[in-house]
């Protein structure tokens, strides 16, 4: 799955100011399920991952640049890949769409946390699973 994972989300009234432009903070939300469901694609549920081991992703940082406006009613393709693994974190680049036009890109780096909330090593069955993600060559 080197190739970035693909989600289509349609832009609803909810996500929308009085214009009808998706407000800025709602593009945090298409990208978090952007990466969830890539990580799904993959077989990690961060349920699952949490009950069974304790462990947790939080987002450490994010930056985010918007090039064009999202409307009402659109439908959007989020792409997720994986730039960076490392032993207790990782990176993502994430893009938004609109047919070929690009609305928005985010750069995410994303750890893993322990029950207590500190970084904790990823298990090396889930390195080996989210190695997937990365771009070969």
């Amino acid at each position: 799955m080197s190739a970035p994972a693909r989600l289509e989300v349609r832009v609803y009234y909810e996500d929308t100011d009085l214009a009808g432009i998706v407000y800025h903070a709602n593009y945090l939300k298409f990208f978090e399920r952007g990466r969830t469901e890539a990580l799904r694609a993959l077989g990690i549920g961060q349920e699952a991952l949490r009950a069974e081991s304790g462990l947790v992703f939080a987002v450490t940082r994010m930056e985010i640049a918007f090039r064009a406006p999202a409307r009402l009613d659109d439908v959007l393709t989020v792409e997720t890949r994986l730039e960076v693994l490392r032993h207790a974190s990782f990176d993502m680049a994430q893009t938004i769409r609109r047919d070929e036009t690009l609305l928005c890109t985010a750069s995410v780096a994303i750890a893993c946390l322990d029950a207590s909330l500190r970084p904790a090593r990823l298990p090396a069955v889930l390195r080996t699973t989210l190695d997937q993600m990365l771009p070969k060559g």
